[in-house]
């Protein structure tokens, strides 16, 4: 007798179930990875934006040199080299933010058919056995792995900037502290450090880097914890007294709380997104 699982008024053998599951996941890991390099590519394309603000605007400074330094005294090589430097950069910085444009769309509509292809794969699981809730425990795993991964790429960036903001602080002091106002070279050099400072303190404080690892890292070790528990029938998984709790009971328990834990982390995303454009309107 072959066993088989009943829904939608058909039977599936287990090798069917199986191929099922396996075409479900699938299509939910490609999904997941296109969604967060969707957001990577999103989070990019701001970063882009402010740096070519910032490179833009030492363009026209140094540009105003160059004009002034043509009117009063023979021209400094340092400020054309400067001025070429920095055009030169804005100009990379507006190629970048075409090229990322076009990834972003190209996501946007892999995206779109990665969502159409999971939901296909969903509608052939047979949701009414407890092998739905076996995957969905077992695809968590990938979204552990996820949230890890976005956790360690936010932690990275976030080590980047303070690393330039520490050193190009020092550096800034020690060169203002050695320059008299004699060197124009030294002058041009401490306004370029102390602007990309400045830039790269104000990307930190937006985006907070920082506290975007920490709650993914957070929300990845609370999944794995309750993934451990559910499978060696721990804690809120345990039963009552002598009785272990049925593996149906412990897989709904599993998906509502990593459904609750999803759901907070969409929250802590939203009020970073809030708290950074307040503070952007306040500074406005």
């Amino acid at each position: 007798m072959t066993a088989g699982v009943e829904g939608s008024g058909s039977f599936l053998s287990e090798e069917d179930e199986r191929r099922l599951q396996e075409v479900y996941r699938r299509q939910v890991k490609e999904f997941d990875e296109i969604e967060a390099d969707l957001k990577a590519s999103r989070t990019f394309q701001r970063i882009y934006w402010l740096c070519l603000a910032g490179a833009i605007t030492l363009a026209v400074l140094l540009g105003y040199t160059v004009i002034v330094g043509l009117w009063q005294t023979k021209p400094v090589f340092a400020r054309y080299a400067g001025l070429v430097v920095v055009t030169c950069l804005w100009v990379a910085m507006g190629w970048l933010l075409l090229k990322n444009r076009r990834k972003i769309v190209d996501r946007t509509g892999a995206l779109r058919n990665a969502l159409q292809d999971r939901q296909t794969a969903a509608a052939d699981l047979p949701l009414d056995s407890p092998s739905g809730l076996r995957i969905y425990r077992e695809a968590s795993q990938d979204l552990i792995a996820q949230y890890r991964k976005s956790a360690n790429t936010n932690r990275r960036i976030h080590n980047f900037f303070q690393l330039i903001i520490i050193t190009g602080s020092i550096v800034t002091s020690t060169l203002t502290a050695m320059n008299e106002g004699s060197s124009l070279v030294l002058r041009l050099i401490t306004s370029a450090l102390s602007a990309l400072v400045g830039i790269s303190a104000g990307v930190t404080g937006y985006f907070k880097f920082r506290e975007r690892g920490y709650n993914l890292q957070s929300t990845a070790d609370e999944i794995e914890k309750h993934y451990n528990a559910s499978q060696f029938m721990l804690d809120d998984y345990a039963g009552h007294g002598d009785v272990p709790l049925p593996e149906d009971e412990r897989l709904r328990k599993y998906a509502g709380f990593v459904e609750r834990l999803k759901e907070e982390q969409r929250k802590r995303e939203l009020q970073l997104e809030q708290s950074s454009s307040s503070s952007e309107e306040r500074a406005g």
